[in-house]
């Protein structure tokens, strides 16, 4: 079987249910409590404004992943909505912080999921938990959205950069105090497009249109060397490289984005083609748009078709949202 008819699971995910279900080197960790007191507000300022349509959604690429749900090609129609052009940033994940006092399940949980090359050697010296199928993520006791790499590391130089060790509990947390919410996936898809049609990526078929980085993703081998060739090895500010044609950065590479839905392979296949809005329930919610992670070798789902999930009280260092209204 090759690689993209393969179900391969995504280099870029690592969630809680691996810990509860033993896939992991050692040890069981414990949650700790915090409080949540959540005031909304409400603001359109800044976002972007989509009048709604038809698009075709998902893809029958040769590169895709078909076990993952990306096709079969189908007309979708999309209602008018407001979309943020970046991901949250930990500048404004900060402000949500202060002004509730909510805690992240990262927090609560006490660990979240950092990959293998950010730690410092005082903070791998005490990692006791890998995931065994992806030994890349390690889970590290004090990492949160405040300490990206763990307790010794910190977000003072990154406030422009996509928050991440957010769950989509975290995110929808912030969406209801901001008064937004997370897009549904075809409401992703349908932005992140901008307005061309069945192209590979958000700016055409072309990786590099003339040799130019347009996306945050891996260069080198993977899992061991990044040459950071696009400029970063870890998380770039949410408005770098070029938006696609409706002014929305880093719909591909960078971080993943939570959506509304919850996930599966084949609802659409049945599913209403207007505002769809994913199956009523489920185990996962849906990811989309690949992270820094993402690599042709493994993974390449950072094409604009392609889908990942996670548990929603998962985190890791590579998992951010937007919000829409």
């Amino acid at each position: 079987m090759s690689e993209h008819t393969s179900s391969k699971p995504s280099c870029c995910g690592a969630g809680r249910n691996q810990i509860e279900t033993g896939f992991v080197k050692v040890g069981k960790l414990e949650r700790k409590s915090g409080a949540l007191d959540i005031t909304a507000r409400t603001s359109k300022d800044n976002m972007i404004y989509l009048p709604g349509g038809s698009f075709l959604m998902g893809t029958d690429d040769g590169e895709g992943f078909p076990a993952d749900g990306e096709g079969p090609i189908r007309t979708v129609e999309i209602s008018s909505f407001y979309i943020d052009p970046c991901a949250v940033t930990n500048a404004e994940f900060h402000t949500f912080v202060e002004a509730t006092g909510y805690v992240t399940e990262a927090e609560k949980f006490g660990w979240s999921f950092v990959f293998h090359l950010f730690v410092s050697p005082e903070t791998a010296a005490k990692v006791k938990i890998k995931v065994q199928h992806t030994p890349w993520w390690l889970v590290v006791e004090g990492s949160d959205w405040r300490h990206p790499e763990g307790p010794d590391s910190s977000i003072e130089e990154r406030l422009n950069h996509p928050v991440i060790h957010v769950s989509w509990n975290d995110a929808t947390a912030y969406c209801r105090w901001a008064g937004k919410r997370l897009p549904t996936e075809a409401e992703w898809e349908y932005a992140a497009r901008g307005g061309l049609e069945q192209k590979r990526y958000p700016w055409g078929d072309e990786l590099k249109p003339g040799g130019v980085h347009r996306c945050n993703i891996w260069q080198g081998k993977f899992p061991d060397k990044n040459n950071q060739s696009d400029g970063f090895a870890g998380t770039a500010p949410v408005n770098s490289f070029e938006p696609n044609g409706y002014g929305l950065y880093n719909v591909s590479g960078n971080v993943w984005e939570w959506c509304a839905d919850w996930f599966s392979p084949t609802y659409h296949l049945n599913s209403s083609k207007v505002n769809p809005l994913g199956p009523s329930s489920g185990d996962n919610r849906v990811l989309r748009g690949g992270s820094y992670l993402c690599h042709k070798s493994y993974c390449n789902r950072y094409r604009v078709a392609a889908r990942s999930k996670n548990t929603p009280d998962s985190s890791t260092g590579n998992i951010g949202f937007r919000c829409v209204k």
